[in-house]
């Protein structure tokens, strides 16, 4: 039997901008991605802990030291520049690996996205 867990998270960060005419997607700091080990193109779920929605989109690298959290698309409707978000990726795997397995975890600066 396979379960899904958590396979990384990058807990509130602060959204940058929202671009309604941009073909879906969540851009994403690239160093933010390597920490948390999402890849391009990668399903995440977004929680705005400002207005509660939760969302799934994609992954696609921003700019390296940036701090870019831009969502694209319809879901920038969901969001404002400003929302604190929580971004999750979850991976498949059997409970006897999911009971050994530690997420990458990172905690960025709250104030501009950077890592510390």
């Amino acid at each position: 039997m396979q379960i899904e867990v958590v396979k990384s998270k990058i807990h509130r960060v602060k959204v940058t901008g929202a671009d309604l005419n941009y073909i879906g997607s969540i851009t994403i700091d690239e160093d933010l991605m390597d920490a948390a080990n999402i890849i391009r193109g990668e399903k995440v779920q977004i929680v705005n802990n400002n207005n509660g929605e939760r969302l799934e989109t994609y992954a696609i690298p921003g700019p390296r030291k940036s701090g870019e959290i831009t969502l694209n698309g319809a879901a920038a409707r969901k969001v404002a520049a400003g929302d604190i978000l929580i971004l999750i990726t979850y991976a498949r795997m059997d409970i006897e690996e999911a009971k050994k397995f530690n997420p990458s975890l990172v905690f960025p600066n709250e104030e501009n996205n950077l890592l510390n």
